[in-house]
């Protein structure tokens, strides 16, 4: 049988404080989809309860940012903490599947979402909003978190809407197939043991 223990703690705390933002955030890869967030953005916590419920994580944000300037801070620097909190979590990537997809609809809105747990950071965004902002939250932003994500993750990440009409639709869709892309990524493959799936035996 394979000793898994190496794998039997996949949880993350991290703390980001600037001067612009405070963020405390915990990650429990092997959760239930459990979701804590309090960020001052409802929108926000209610795409990243997509993550945390499609993705079967279970993850606790405290976000406290310069919403007084815009939410773009605080935004951005919550992506860049959740990437820091994965790539953590994941620890060398032994024996997880490494690579994720997953097509969602939502209505007329149709988002695809392609990870690989690279170590290369790279992200490539194709999303035509068909409006600026959703309520008082600028669309805009979904970017700088995936970037922030990406970045501190070591992660390649592919988001392409490839349909929709509502902007709210098509956020909701990319953030639920985020999260079931990721929940395929970084889940355990018994074959692999403690072997890191890349040919170069580390990424």
């Amino acid at each position: 049988m394979i000793d898994q223990s190496h794998m039997s703690d996949r949880r993350a705390k991290v703390e980001r404080n600037t001067r612009e933002t405070r963020i405390a955030l915990e990650l429990n890869l092997d959760g239930q989809g459990n979701a804590d967030l309090d960020c001052g953005l409802p929108f926000l916590e209610h795409m990243l309860d997509q993550i945390a419920r499609h993705g079967m994580i279970d993850l606790s944000i405290d976000a406290h940012g310069d919403l007084e300037i815009d939410a773009h801070h605080t935004v951005e620097d919550i992506g860049i903490t959740l990437g820091q909190a994965l790539d953590q979590a994941l620890g060398q990537r032994a024996g997880i599947g490494r690579y994720g997809h997953a097509y969602v609809p939502l209505d007329e809105a149709l988002s695809r979402v392609v990870v690989d747990f690279s170590g290369r950071p790279t992200l490539i965004y194709q999303i035509d909003w068909p409006r600026a902002r959703v309520g008082e939250f600028d669309v805009d932003l979904i970017g700088e978190f995936f970037q922030g994500l990406c970045n501190h993750a070591g992660m390649t990440l592919h988001v392409d809407n490839l349909r929709g009409g509502n902007a709210h639709h098509i956020a909701e869709t990319v953030f639920k197939a985020f999260g079931r892309a990721l929940r395929m990524a970084v889940a355990r493959d018994a074959r692999l043991g403690v072997t890191v799936p890349s040919t170069k035996g580390s990424l």
